[in-house]
């Protein structure tokens, strides 16, 4: 199951540059990597991200994450995945643009 992380381009440039990382400011605070199913990425962006443009979509397979993805009770009470350690660049499935269109955040065809 592909699971979905949404990055501001700059934290996806410094996680190419490094190899890894552990997240975006508000994953360093939590102590865990926040991540979506494709039922709730639309959720996550319209939360998070409302009005932000030049984000990067990127898709990570939840059973290469092992024992550190925790799916834990979040809005309104569904699981989410929660990634416990640094997030791999070689984790990583794909990534795509995330645009701003006149209605939100245009998705990859096939994600939502």
């Amino acid at each position: 199951m592909l699971i979905y992380k949404i990055f501001r381009r700059a934290e996806w440039d410094a996680l190419r540059a490094a190899g890894r990382t552990a997240g975006a400011p508000v994953d360093l605070a939590d102590g865990f990597i926040h991540f979506s199913t494709a039922e709730q990425v639309t959720g996550t962006a319209e939360k998070h991200f409302a009005g932000e443009s030049d984000l990067v979509l990127v898709a990570v397979e939840a059973d290469r994450l092992g024992d550190a993805l925790k799916w834990e009770p979040s809005r309104g009470g569904a699981l989410f995945p929660h990634l416990y350690r640094e997030l791999r660049m070689a984790e990583v499935v794909w990534d795509k643009s995330l645009p701003m269109g006149a209605t939100g955040h245009i998705f990859p065809e096939g994600v939502v």
